[in-house]
């Protein structure tokens, strides 16, 4: 009885989930503060992007000394690259389905993510994909769908944008996965906010620059420095188990996003939104306890 703490802190399968989950709510505090600059400041979204990742990287740069220029060292620069072009592009995708659909419905639509992670697990990292992982990641997704009634009148071609980010930020997730199998978390997060600057900020000249000021500016500040923190507990969650696992426990971003909107702006949706998260959470939570189950038993 007296090891139960010690066996949970060790198990890879509570360690990924429980990085997973703590990105997650890093990353709904981020879409709050991004969205507020949007919405109350009128800040353009392609330099709010850049300016996240650009504090984003200035503000490891503490990092970055106390680990050295080792940190930075690489076999594989290709495919850091590849890695962050699919999220950059995933993000413009997701900014442009945001200007079409209602935010909790965007959310449900990326949360289509899990069937092109544990599809790409199975044929590019070979990866054992279970029935219960399938059940679970098909319960959450069903529970998105319940959200999003996409056969309502609501529902329309423009909504699917979100599904494109999806795909997208699932092939940038397979290669972070692929990217732990050789590298340290520190590594890759570094990486990836090294090369996302230059690359938001062609796309933020493309788009007409902005420079934020006063209260936006501190937000956006904010909104890097929890970026940090969201990427390096993302990294970590593939560390610690299968992109398969730990995938849908992202899923929990639909009510963390919910719980955020109401206590930033003080508005929750109605209709069946409380109903699809349940079944997120039940999923999430049954996944994780059966995952650890199958690790007892192997030890």
């Amino acid at each position: 009885m007296n090891q139960s703490p010690l066996a949970l802190t060790r198990s890879g399968a509570v360690l990924g989930a429980a990085f997973m989950v703590l990105a997650g709510i890093a990353f709904a505090v981020v879409n709050v503060a991004t969205q507020w600059v949007a919405m109350v400041a009128g800040f353009p979204a392609t330099s709010i992007a850049f300016w996240q990742y650009a504090f984003a990287l200035v503000l490891s740069v503490p990092l970055l000394r106390r680990l050295g220029l080792r940190a930075m060292r690489t076999r594989f620069p290709g495919r850091h690259l590849a890695r962050v072009l699919l999220a950059a592009f995933g993000v413009q995708a997701w900014v442009e389905g945001l200007a079409t659909v209602p935010i909790w419905q965007a959310i449900a639509l990326v949360m289509t993510s899990p069937f092109f992670i544990i599809v790409g697990a199975k044929l590019f990292l070979g990866e054992q994909v279970g029935w219960k992982r399938w059940a679970a990641t098909l319960t959450g997704f069903s529970g998105a769908m319940v959200i999003l009634e996409p056969w309502s009148e609501a529902f329309t071609t423009a909504s699917l944008l979100p599904v494109l980010a999806a795909l997208l930020w699932g092939a940038s997730s397979l290669l972070v996965k692929d990217l732990t199998a050789h590298e340290r978390p520190e590594t890759i997060t570094i990486w990836l906010l090294v090369l996302l600057t230059p690359i938001n900020a062609g796309l933020a000249a493309a788009a007409g620059f902005a420079v934020p000021t006063s209260t936006g500016l501190v937000v956006l500040v904010a909104a890097g420095l929890l970026t940090v923190v969201g990427q390096y507990f993302l990294t970590a969650a593939y560390k610690a188990a299968d992109a398969a696992y730990v995938q849908p426990f992202d899923d929990l971003k639909l009510p963390l996003n919910v719980l955020a909107g109401w206590i930033a702006f003080g508005y929750a949706p109605a209709g069946y939104l409380w109903v699809g998260a349940a079944m997120i959470l039940g999923a999430s939570l049954f996944l994780m306890a059966s995952e650890f189950l199958k690790e007892k038993g192997r030890g």
